[in-house]
């Protein structure tokens, strides 16, 4: 073990994973895993999708080597996708990648060396801070909606610690942990702070086709290109994935970015695992032509019925001092206990006593803090699940 490189320490056990395996103890009420419905997975179309694929004359291809830009038919689609979306970009400005959680991971490696400051929110998503953290990194608190220090304050922090700041990164829509959208004013103001610190802005999407009410808002990738004269000239990198509606399990994501981004990013890639899984990207694309926009619609149906069950129910049952987030889309409810609770303590009693788990709101904060908040995740929350496990949790609280 004296062996390893100092990256090492900063490796850190994912809370959330370790919750998951709550999952297989089926007398266990869990709001904790923010995973997407198995039963609502399109298995009949991935089915199809790969049968279709090996049946035919792509075959060859689908179980050869890929470049390591990606499957090109899915890259296009993509920059197709993109497009609606007002990101004028073709297929050169596509990366794809084994999960947006990869993206991250190759952002964090591009940009951060040891010393070096990335701007995150408080709270974040805490997949982020894994994937950064192996790269020694420090963090700085970015508020989309006001109270952020200046400039020359920020670059002066980061110098003290021995490096620059590189990179300011949130999810905009539907926030994990908290729920929260940023508003087309918030959006505007980060990039504002971008440009006076020159640094990236990596944008996390993985939520964003998720919404249930309100209107969209553009993403900032759409707003940087507007602003710097197109995506080429653009500081925004979007993160993107087919997780949370088609499939998790296929292990597709992407980025969207420059293309002087992008070259760096395949050289990653070449010498990382060379490609994602042919396989996997062919009957991706064969799935998405078919069925995207009616899979996200019937996600959409579905919950949203369940966030609002969630939300009757904290309204019904949660004691007074207690509050939460009212998401317009995405999979998750931010609660804020009183200020002297301790949501891990409650966790382990939540647990051992009625049988809910949830996950502890600490585990999204950089530096540690956000001890009286939690998250709840309503995308596997029946009305079953919710109608017992809220009225046990508020009980614990009350």
């Amino acid at each position: 073990m004296n062996l390893l490189a100092s990256r090492a320490s900063r490796m850190k056990a994912s809370e959330i994973r370790e919750l998951l395996k709550l999952l297989d103890q089926p007398d266990i009420i869990s709001f904790a895993g923010g995973i997407p419905d198995p039963a609502l997975f399109p298995a009949d179309a991935i089915s199809d999708a790969y049968a279709s694929v090996l049946g035919g004359p792509e075959a060859g291809a689908a179980l050869q080597y890929q470049v390591s830009e990606g499957y090109l038919p899915l890259r296009k689609w993509l920059a197709g996708q993109m497009g609606k979306l007002g990101v004028a970009c073709d297929e050169h400005n596509i990366f794809i990648t084994s999960g947006s959680q990869q993206a991250l991971d190759y952002l964090g490696k591009l940009f951060l060396s040891p010393g070096d400051t990335a701007l995150v929110t408080w709270p974040t998503y805490l997949g982020a801070l894994q994937a950064f953290n192996a790269y020694e990194p420090r963090y700085d608190r970015l508020t989309p909606d006001g109270g952020n220090m200046t400039p020359a304050a920020y670059h002066a922090a980061a110098a003290a610690a021995g490096g620059k700041v590189k990179f300011a990164y949130l999810v905009p829509d539907f926030a994990n942990p908290t729920g929260e959208t940023l508003s087309l004013k918030q959006r505007e103001a980060v990039l504002d702070l971008a440009g006076e610190l020159d640094i990236a802005v990596i944008e996390d999407a993985a939520y964003r086709a998720l919404r249930y009410d309100g209107e969209g808002v553009p993403p900032i990738l759409a707003l940087d290109g507007q602003r710097s004269g197109g995506i080429d000239n653009a500081r925004t990198l979007y993160c993107g994935s087919f997780s949370k509606i088609l499939s998790p399990g296929m292990r597709v994501g992407w980025v969207c970015a420059p293309r002087r981004v992008v070259e760096r990013l395949v050289l990653m890639k070449q010498a990382s695992d060379l490609h994602s899984p042919s396989i996997n990207q062919v009957a991706m694309h064969r799935a998405a032509e078919a069925i995207f926009d009616q899979q996200v619609d019937k996600l959409i149906g579905a919950y949203r019925a369940r966030r609002d069950g969630l939300l009757g129910a904290l309204e019904a049952h949660m004691p007074e001092g207690v509050t939460w987030s009212r998401p317009d889309g995405g999979m998750f409810v931010w609660v804020t206990l009183p200020e002297s609770s301790d949501a891990t303590a409650l966790l382990a009693r939540a647990v051992k006593e009625a049988r809910v788990a949830f996950v502890p709101g600490n585990a999204f904060h950089a530096d540690g803090t956000g001890r009286n908040t939690l998250r709840l995740s309503f995308t596997l929350a029946d009305s079953r699940a919710v109608g017992e496990g809220i009225p046990r949790l508020a009980k614990l609280l009350g």
